[in-house]
């Protein structure tokens, strides 16, 4: 019944009862660049991810709003733009308790129209969705009013802030310096903290799935968050794997939003540099590899969970890379840079009963979009406030149009990208512009050819950051 009733809402002909709408499962994975075998990249290994985007809608060109975790989150569970930092739903928690308008977040607004919501993991900065020393403070809250249960399952990781960098069998991160930068330990899934989160995921869906509420359930996958530790059977794969050439791996010879890879770069490497030995360049490459193989596999347990609760049909699924992640290109190696390869991640939307099923999209989405999209999967109105519109058109059509794509930083400027160009504005006058039709793409500056183009891209920018949350 559910299942015919939720496909009648897809197509706007019905609005459901709560105890009719459709389940959610939001997998949410840290730092996963489209590194995914359904996303072009033959040489991974991820049957499960690639399984989901065979049955749902794969974004090819989705793009996340900030290139670091929590700002990215931010735009994730609330729907708007933010100030680009990892405080920004902290910042928001605080401004919560003086303002009574700050628009709910994606399951606080689930939760209010009769779901039950439960985090397992990291979904919004900390695992867990706390603060304090160890990220454990019920009295800090990241997302006030929002969950049911918010929950970091940390085992011998002793408290979330000791899963979020851990290593096998409960190792936990002190200096960076004394963490190796990869592992690879042979073992279960549940030697690194990933394996224990999706247990309790697990667990939690199992509960669930005996209520009679629908349920938003959010399972935060750590992996391939720096350090690349996975367990063994996951680096098997690329033992004999040859992997691309790195493209475009020059530092930068002109003024950009490159860094020195610093996150990367305090870990312990053995006196080696991927910058200058190519071959620790192809193992660290391969770790992470190994890292998503590994997230693949856990996220092949949730659905198979769905599947052996006969949920499968009542619920969408969507999988999120939280931002890019550069393996090497510009000589960067990491994140936080207004480039494509930190901008640019994985989106999927699997629904049941969906028109093109497998067939991906080349239209241009954000991050922004998907509070909304899941508003009317569900039938739900959307609240008052949002900044990103539905996907639904694009559900149900894959060659439909999209959109352009707005970014920011706080330490580097903001960016907005269209079908062909990119601009970087550094709001000092100072602007990066790249055309996509070329081959070099982003690597020569053109800012000094078109005037009138800049003047154009920045007044949308400025338009569509108007109303951004700022705090």
């Amino acid at each position: 019944m559910r299942k015919l009733l939720f496909l009648v809402s897809l197509l706007g002909c019905l609005s459901l009862n709560a105890a009719d709408r459709p389940n959610v499962l939001l997998i949410c994975v840290d730092d996963l660049r489209p590194e995914v075998k359904s996303f072009g990249k033959d040489y991974i290994h991820s049957p499960n991810i690639d399984k989901l985007a065979s049955t749902g809608r794969p974004f090819f060109k989705h793009y996340v709003q900030a290139p670091t975790c929590g700002a990215s989150r931010y735009t994730l569970l609330t729907g708007r733009y933010g100030s680009g930092t990892n405080n920004d739903l902290f910042d928001r928690a605080k401004r919560m308790k003086k303002d009574s308008n700050v628009v709910p977040s994606m399951p606080a607004w689930f939760r209010q129209n009769g779901y039950t919501t439960v985090s397992v993991g990291k979904v919004s900065h900390h695992p867990g969705g706390r603060g304090g020393d160890d990220w454990n403070d019920d009295s800090i809250p990241e997302m006030p009013n929002s969950w049911d249960r918010h929950i970091s399952p940390d085992g011998p990781w002793q408290h979330p802030r000791g899963s979020m960098h851990g290593l096998s069998n409960g190792e936990i991160r002190g200096k960076a310096e004394d963490m190796d930068v990869h592992q690879s330990t042979p073992g279960p899934d549940t030697i690194y903290p990933d394996g224990l989160i999706v247990e309790e995921g697990l667990k939690q869906m199992k509960m669930l799935a005996a209520d009679d509420k629908p349920f938003f359930l959010a399972v935060g996958i750590i992996r391939p968050h720096l350090p690349f530790g996975a367990p063994a059977e996951y680096m098997e794969h690329y033992a004999d794997a040859t992997l691309p050439v790195i493209a475009h791996p020059e530092q930068p010879d002109r003024r950009t939003t490159w860094h020195k890879s610093g996150e990367f770069m305090k870990y312990n490497m053995w006196g080696k540099n991927p910058l200058t030995d190519p071959e620790f360049a192809i193992l660290v490459r391969k770790h992470y590899a190994a890292c998503i193989s590994y997230v693949d596999a856990l996220v092949g347990k949730l659905i198979a969970q769905l599947e052996a609760l006969d949920l499968r049909d009542d619920t969408i699924v969507a999988l999120w890379g939280d931002h890019g992640w550069h393996l090497g290109e510009h000589s960067i190696w990491g994140k936080h840079a207004l480039f494509e390869e930190s901008l640019h991640s994985p989106l999927i939307i699997s629904i049941p009963g969906m028109k093109h099923a497998g067939e991906p999209t080349n239209a241009m989405v954000e991050t922004l979009d998907v509070f909304p999209t899941m508003c009317e999967l569900a039938g739900l109105p959307a609240p008052e406030g949002l900044h990103g519109i539905s996907l639904n058109p694009l559900l149900e059509n894959p060659k439909g149009e999209g959109h352009t794509a707005v970014s920011y930083f706080h330490k580097g400027g903001r960016t907005i990208r269209t079908d062909r160009y990119r601009l970087i504005d550094h709001r000092n006058g100072f602007y990066e512009l790249y055309d996509h039709q070329l081959p070099d793409a982003e690597t020569v500056n053109l800012a000094g050819t078109n005037p009138d183009l800049i003047q154009s891209l920045v007044a949308q920018l400025d338009e569509r950051l108007k109303d951004a949350d700022t705090y």
